[in-house]
């Protein structure tokens, strides 16, 4: 390269970086600033609702599984015969005569 190639070169890059041309255009400076400051905001809120989620997630599951447990320990001790046993110690215990209906006399005529 030229030395006058080298000085047009150094001519160009000042006249980008001028100050008038900075002033000039300095709306879409803070246009572009602003845009990138959403940018980055965007992206940390987005990683903090993902987290969220996935913290909600695992409270659910956690919450399936003790309700899952709690109705199989209360189907087990709804059987007849756990019933029996867990009245017991209270002196009541299982009738042996079926169960018998009473019936109304005004409904047989």
């Amino acid at each position: 390269m030229s030395e006058t190639d080298q000085k047009e070169v150094r001519y160009e890059w000042r006249r980008l970086f001028d100050y008038r041309w900075i002033v000039k255009n300095i709306s879409y400076f803070i246009f572009v600033a602003t845009l990138t400051v959403v940018y980055i905001y965007n992206g940390h809120y987005s990683d903090k609702t993902i987290k969220n989620i996935n913290k909600a997630g695992k409270e659910i599951k956690e919450l399936q599984y003790e309700y899952k447990t709690m109705q199989s320990e209360v189907m087990f001790r709804s059987k007849q015969s756990e019933l029996a046993k867990a009245v017991q110690p209270l002196g009541l215990k299982e009738s042996l005569e079926p169960p018998f209906v009473l019936s109304d006399s005004l409904d047989d005529k």
